[in-house]
């Protein structure tokens, strides 16, 4: 093909760039009653079309998703805001719905989980600059021996053991950072790479599903039923063990290792000098305030600035290494929490669920439709702001519908959509702990959607079939 042919035939960059753009104008300009959802309104259309560019952009990337993430901010003071376009902040008074202040849609750029980030980058910073992670990963394990797969099951066990008892951000922080050491064992052309880099992520995950405290829902769906910690955790822990087997079997189908054994190469003697010990007790503390915040107070994000205090007041972290910060990581997190935010705060979400008719459906088909729903809307919204708006709805229909309590009632469809909503970990602003795999350069797009939509879908139905179990032995009786 010659140049000038070249140059008229349209690249696939182009293509899906294209795509992404054709799509979200269309849904924007399109009279409002042609979207079949009762009560929205012309703010909330705008909100659809900046959703449709974000998921488009996030998944086709012919952008870099970090661009997007600055995209969905900048889309959203221009169409939303109420310092948007003078054009764009009147409408029928009827159907126009309300404009968000542009500070709350600024306020994303600084929200607390980005200092919960920030901490976590500067230990991981620190870790491999003063020798920790090299010891503590050969530590924590040597008991699943060299095999590859043994050692990412070891990684996925003790990210979801960390991830029951602290933050799922902080869990993810701390274990990538173990990662570093064993991912320069492994040949850069093995897939195996990608399957390490995801174990920790979805482990984190699925791990803060085992205690009431492991993940924000946990405790708001613990607002809708009776259940002690213990009893928490008896089922939820089986729950944990299998779909984290389930994961660890995917991972190894979708990313085999050509490699055999993975052996560190762990120094001698780790360095004894005062900034070596002031990062090993830094990060000792830090871990262990994340595991003990009931007893203390202080919430995680706070925690997380312990160490960004402590290693610059004593130059552990210089400004040369502060260069070695994903900055990008943060606008991408911070532009998944815009639109999760718009979506709430508009209405859309909602509206989007009070459109679908549950009454038509068997007790069976509700729950299994409403967690559906649930691991959809976490995919592209933060799971504590899907659990916050659904639970009080799906908690109203269990009551309301007498039908549904040979299914569990109330009970059964509050927890389905509490795992559900843990269970979204298909693209990088799923969820942080996905940002933070994503940021290392190791996971692109395609292969943590392909990964993270089976799990959660593998998730979803064991769940369910747990569920139905449950129900049989008479364990929402109690609740």
């Amino acid at each position: 093909m010659d140049f000038k042919k070249r140059l008229r035939q349209p690249s696939s960059k182009q293509l899906k760039a294209a795509v992404a753009i054709l799509v979200p104008l269309f849904i924007l300009l399109i009279p409002l009653h042609w979207i079949p959802i009762p009560g929205l309104t012309v703010v909330e259309q705008r909100v659809i079309a900046i959703f449709f560019a974000a998921a488009l952009l996030w998944v086709l990337e012919p952008i870099p998703i970090y661009a997007t993430s600055i995209l969905v901010i900048f889309l959203e003071l221009l169409l939303i805001s109420d310092t948007a376009l003078l054009p764009f902040r009147e409408g029928p008074p009827e159907s126009f719905g309300e404009l968000m202040h542009y500070k709350d849609i600024m306020a994303t750029l600084a929200s607390p989980i980005i200092l919960l980030f920030l901490g976590g980058f500067f230990l991981a910073i620190a870790a491999t600059k003063y020798g920790l992670d090299v010891q503590l990963a050969a530590v924590l394990l040597r008991p699943f021996g060299a095999k590859p797969n043994t050692v990412m099951l070891g990684l996925m066990s003790i990210t979801a053991l960390f991830s029951m008892f602290m933050s799922n951000t902080a869990a993810t922080a701390m274990m990538l950072s173990i990662l570093s050491p064993i991912l320069r064992e492994v040949d850069r052309q093995d897939r195996g790479r990608v399957a390490l880099v995801l174990a920790i992520p979805f482990a984190a995950n699925i791990g803060g599903l085992g205690t009431p405290i492991g993940s924000p829902p946990n405790a708001i769906g613990l607002n809708y039923i009776n259940l002690s910690f213990g009893q928490w955790m008896l089922f939820a822990v089986p729950f944990v063990v299998l779909i984290l087997l389930a994961s660890w079997l995917v991972l190894r189908r979708l990313f085999p290792f050509e490699m055999k054994e993975i052996r560190l190469k762990v120094p001698g003697k780790p360095r004894s000098n005062f900034k070596t010990r002031a990062v090993y007790i830094t990060f000792g503390a830090t871990i262990l305030l994340w595991l003990t915040d009931v007893l203390h107070g202080i919430n995680s994000y706070t925690i997380a600035l312990v160490p960004v205090a402590v290693f610059l007041v004593l130059n552990i972290i210089n400004k040369e290494d502060l260069k070695q910060i994903s900055w990008e990581v943060l606008w991408l997190v911070s532009g998944g929490i815009a639109l999760g935010l718009a979506m709430e705060r508009t209405g859309l979400a909602a509206h989007l669920v009070h459109s679908i008719d549950f009454s038509g459906l068997t007790p069976a088909l509700m729950v299994l439709l409403v967690g559906t729903v649930a691991l959809v809307m976490a995919n592209f919204m933060s799971h504590t702001a899907t659990a916050n708006l659904l639970l009080p709805i799906v908690s109203a229909l269990g009551v309301s519908l007498p039908r549904l309590a040979e299914w569990g009632g109330s009970g059964a469809i509050v927890l389905m959509t509490t795992f559900a909503c843990s269970l979204g970990m298909s693209l990088p602003i799923s969820t942080p702990p996905n940002a933070l795999a994503h940021a290392t350069g190791e996971v692109n797009v395609p292969d943590m959607t392909k990964a993270g939509v089976l799990i959660g879908v593998i998730g979803l139905v064991l769940f369910f079939l747990m569920l139905l179990g449950m129900n049989q032995f008479g364990f929402f009786a109690h609740i």
